[in-house]
């Protein structure tokens, strides 16, 4: 029967059981003392870092960047680099060891010698081992110590299958070395029995998402189907050899699905009587409570106890962070108070439970270990049912003292080599230097009530809100099970809808037309999404005089009432964003996430652009005695919107609502293939509101009909987005003055790129693989923000080309509406062919280092990789707009930059670095429109990335940016001579 007290009851016995932790934790000098008194350099470094937040952060990026530096100079140079920055008030030892001329001066080479070797050693104080016989020898000492331990293996960034089978392969091994040595231990009777049950000498902790490298909540269960076969051999392995596994738990996202793998796995009757396994929980999550409450009844139901390991969270910056770009709730609480009462909270719920779920309380916090032990006495819990646990290298004398207490103590103990453990370095510098820990604080020698007070959580769980001048619409988190579900559904709905027919809306109604042609999904040519009516001349020439009598009203009507219909016309797609996303998938065989991301960003251009004109409406007064002057703005008439079928909502959307929302009556021809997506756009704006003939949907052939409207007197505007040789076409059709036209047209045309990446030899590779096949394979490189180039310098390419070689063969490759698809199929049988003659092209120009089989169903190709790629050959030349990647090798950065510019294009590129001169030269030097550093090239947000490129890239303004309205607009300045008879008002003279 399970136990339970009321909270108030363990107070006293807490407080009781901290202060003799706490006492034994100070019988030596403090570690803050001893920083002081030794002077080591790895103690200096973390003693500036608590006592300097500027250099805090310089220190630890540098620390972050060192592990890829090569040579002496290079550490020289970046040393000076990070830390001898304007902001950052250098300690007077570090500033003259930085103080050298050249960084391969002897002066700099010593300097990079002493720094190095101090953030190794300071590394070693929290990663056990750097291979497995150093970690045998931790665990020995461990051991003597009458401590437990559980490995961690390093460099858990899986971004491909050969990776993920390694990582399984090295845990088997481990696994069964320890367990080989474990046979020569001596009993320790502490850790190794309880109750009368003998306990494994040997555990291990591992993530779930490294045994898959597509692992991911939208495709959940594709994703249980990849990683369970890896977890049972591991399972099965780790019984024979007498070794337990812990699952540690990693960033919110896998959360759910961790959980539920987990226990669908631990039911299966193989598994179902191991008590040899654990579960970690996070109590930094405000949904944990309810997560464990679940893992009770599941407990139960189970009939087999696991263990839980009880941790604070390790990943608070970073779920901050993302909640705020995604604008999504935050998933943490946002004090440090909240957590430490909400892990109070989950430590009695858990010991009180403690008959179905083992405790392994993971703490530095001496009240949250007196806690746990004050419950666990309290409730005489029986000594093999809970255990307390810390990280090696943090807590040590807190460790001890529990040992002496004569409690199980286990110790996490990281290992592998320094590059993949840099990360967890950092995480644990940041925590022992956050003004908010426990041991910076306990070093500090704060009172003991304050430190020992129960946490104060009243008020501090408030969702931490960035501050955005332009509020986004959130993307659908699918790692909720309902938001997947309405997906899916979606899609099923949609499909019974498919096969209608879409005709042309002109002056308000839908015109019946002679001719129609299929739109069909690109992922099965089969299946027709819709009929699309093409509309004929003279019905264009109807849209075009129906446009010309409705501006007379629509110039006039108030800001506010326009800018109303774009609102209205916003809230409409957010309730049928599904849907819309649905039609994406099926039409432009564009992957669930993009799609729903596409809706975000068409949400975001209505809602941006009605706050846009509603500013613009104010205009601009300078006046001067005796006149006013006013600046002001008006619609410019008729313009044409050209769409492309790559953003089939977005992008017509963008230009649509902008010509609208500015007084301009508009005509929205679509490409063809993606002319249903553009008639549920219709579909919308008309219940939105919007008046008879000042929005109208014109589909037809571009070349003939599209021709006639782009050259027709009336039409004032063409906004385009399409490739290069129809935009060069339309601009020059454009500028013919035709007979009658009293104006000059405004194009705005965007034309695609032949985009490039740089990754210089002090990035993040586990960054930059991923990012740069996300940019290039994304929606099957069919973005004209698509990397189409790696430029990479030559000390990492042959590791970068290998990686990446392998983290594209992982991705999968099929229909769009596939859960797991990461490369759908091209747009259509011409889009195929083309991309395949380029490939053809490409070897013979280059060296073909992937060609990745498809789908023969659909309009498929498979991603491909060409290296050592020559800057003049046509494929790192000319835009081919699908997956195919040019790898291009660099000697230095100077190179780099030269070929990245070496293009007729400047959309987008990119930069992995973390070499902060290298990021300064690419803001200067680096001719593209949207620069992204050290992160993907796509996926540009309105307001905070507005697009848009120069050269032959396009003309005009940037989307969802200050200044692409005023392309919509005339500006006029009206000027009034107030003066009568001599006289006029003066303001502010008495």
């Amino acid at each position: 029967m399970v136990v339970q007290i009321s909270n108030t009851t363990y107070e006293a016995k807490t407080q009781e059981i901290a202060k003799q932790l706490l006492a034994a934790t100070k019988e030596k000098r403090s570690f803050f003392a001893q920083l002081q008194d030794q002077m080591r350099w790895d103690d200096k470094l973390l003693a500036w870092a608590m006592s300097n937040p500027g250099l805090r952060v310089q220190l630890f990026r540098f620390i972050d960047c060192l592990p890829a530096l090569r040579s002496k100079p290079q550490i020289a140079n970046h040393m000076q680099e990070y830390l001898t920055a304007e902001a950052v008030e250098l300690p007077a030892a570090l500033k003259g060891m930085l103080n050298f001329a050249s960084p391969d001066s002897v002066p700099g080479q010593v300097a990079a010698t002493t720094v190095s070797t101090a953030v190794e050693t300071l590394a070693h104080k929290y990663i056990a081992g750097e291979n497995i016989k150093e970690i045998i020898k931790t665990v020995e000492r461990l051991r003597k110590e009458k401590m437990g331990f559980t490995i961690d293996l390093l460099g858990e960034a899986v971004i491909a299958e050969a990776e993920a089978q390694s990582y399984l392969d090295r845990y088997l091994e481990l696994m069964a070395q320890l367990a080989d040595a474990a046979k020569k231990w001596s009993p320790v009777p502490a850790i190794d029995s309880a109750d009368g049950e003998t306990l494994p000498r040997v555990q291990v902790s591992v993530k779930l998402t490294a045994f898959y490298s597509q692992f991911d909540p939208l495709d959940a269960k594709g994703s249980q189907e990849r990683v369970l076969p890896r977890i049972r051999t591991l399972l099965r392995h780790a019984q024979e050899v007498g070794a337990a596994v812990h699952f540690d738990m990693e960033q919110y996202a896998y959360k759910d699905l961790t959980l539920a793998i987990l226990k669908q796995l631990l039911l299966e009757e193989e598994f179902r009587t191991r008590t040899d396994i654990g579960i970690t929980l996070q109590a930094y999550l405000r949904d944990t409570e309810r997560d464990l409450r679940d893992l009770v009844e599941w407990a139960k139901q189970r009939g087999n106890p696991v263990t839980v390991r009880l941790v604070k969270g390790a990943y608070w910056d970073q779920e901050t962070i993302k909640s705020a770009q995604k604008d999504w709730p935050q998933p943490v609480f946002n004090e440090k108070q909240a957590t430490d009462a909400n892990y109070e909270k989950l430590t009695q719920i858990l010991l009180e439970n403690h008959e179905v779920l083992y405790a392994a309380i993971a703490s530095h916090n001496v009240r949250s270990q007196a806690r746990a032990i004050a419950i666990a006495e309290t409730l005489k819990i029986p000594r093999r049912r809970f255990e307390m646990q810390v990280l090696y290298g943090m807590g040590d004398k807190l460790a001890k003292a529990l040992v002496d207490m004569g409690y199980r103590v286990r110790v996490y103990s990281p290992y592998g080599d320094l590059l993949p453990g840099m990360a967890y370095l950092i995480r644990r510098l940041l925590e022992n230097t956050a003004n908010s820990s426990f041991l910076r604080q306990n070093m500090e020698d704060r009172p003991i009530e304050e430190l020992l007070a129960p946490p104060d959580a009243t008020g501090s769980d408030a969702v931490y809100h960035a501050k955005q001048a332009f509020p986004n619409a959130a993307d659908t988190d699918y790692a909720s099970d309902r938001l997947r579900e309405l997906g899916q559904q979606a899609i099923q709905s949609v499909r019974q809808q498919l096969g209608k027919t879409y005709l042309p809306l002109i002056n308000g109604e839908y015109k019946n037309v002679a001719q129609t042609v299929d739109s069909v999904n690109p992922s099965n040519p089969s299946e027709t999404v819709g009929k699309i009516g093409l509309m004929s001349e003279e019905q264009a020439k109807q849209a075009i005089q129906a446009a010309k009598e409705a501006f007379k009203t629509w110039r006039k009507t108030p800001v506010r009432q326009r800018a109303g219909v774009l609102r209205k016309a916003a809230e409409l797609m957010e309730k049928r964003r599904h849907e819309l996303t649905a039609w994406m998938v099926l039409e432009t065989g564009k992957p669930v996430r993009e799609g729903d991301a596409e809706v975000s960003e068409a949400i975001d251009f209505c809602r941006y652009y009605a706050d846009e004109m509603e500013r613009l409406e104010q205009g601009y007064n300078y006046d001067t005695a005796g006149e006013t002057n006013r600046y002001n703005y008006q619609a410019r008439g008729i313009s044409l919107v050209i769409s492309p079928w790559n953003f089939p909502l977005a992008i017509p959307t963008g230009m649509t609502v902008a010509s609208l929302v500015a007084g301009n009556c508009t005509l929205l021809k679509p490409a063809e293939v993606s002319s249903v997506i553009a008639a549920k756009l219709a579909e919308i704006l008309l219940e939105a509101g919007i008046p008879r003939g000042v929005f109208q949907y014109v589909p037809c052939k571009g070349s003939t009909v599209g021709a006639y409207m782009v050259k027709h007197p009336d039409v004032h505007m063409i906004a385009f987005t399409g490739s290069q040789e129809v935009g060069c076409r339309i601009y020059a059709d454009a500028a013919i003055l035709q007979p009658g036209q009293k104006h000059l047209k405004r194009v705005i045309a965007e034309m695609g790129g032949k985009n490039a990446i740089i990754v210089d030899e002090s990035a993040d590779l586990d960054q930059a693989v991923a990012g740069v096949v996300y940019s290039a394979f994304g929606y099957s490189g069919q973005k004209c923000s698509a990397c189409s180039r790696a430029i990479v310098l030559e000390p990492v390419y042959d590791a970068f080309v290998s990686r990446l070689v392998e983290a594209t063969r992982s991705l999968n490759v099929g229909p769009a509406e596939a859960p797991g698809t990461r490369v759908g199929p091209v747009i259509d049988a011409a889009a195929r062919d083309r991309i395949r003659e380029y490939v053809e092209q490409g070897k013979a120009e280059a060296e073909l280092a992937l060609e990745m089989p498809a789908p023969d169903t659909g309009y498929f190709i498979g991603p491909v990789i060409f290296a050592n790629v020559p800057a003049a050959a046509k494929i790192a030349q000319e835009e081919i707009f699908g997956p195919v990647l040019s790898v291009m090798r660099a000697k230095t950065f100077d190179e780099a930059l030269e070929l990245a510019n070496g293009t007729n294009y400047a959309l987008t590129g990119g930069l992995y670095s973390r070499t902060p001169s290298h990021i300064e030269r690419a803001q200067a030097e680096f001719e593209v429109g949207n620069l992204y550093i050290n992160r993907g090239i796509t996926g540009a947000i309105v307001s905070r990335q507005p697009f848009g490129g120069f050269k032959l890239s396009g003309v005009g303004s940037k989307a969802g940016g200050p200044d692409y309205l005023l392309q919509f607009l005339e500006p006029r300045a009206v000027t009034e001579n107030i003066q009568r008879q001599g006289f006029a008002p003066i303001e502010g003279v008495d």
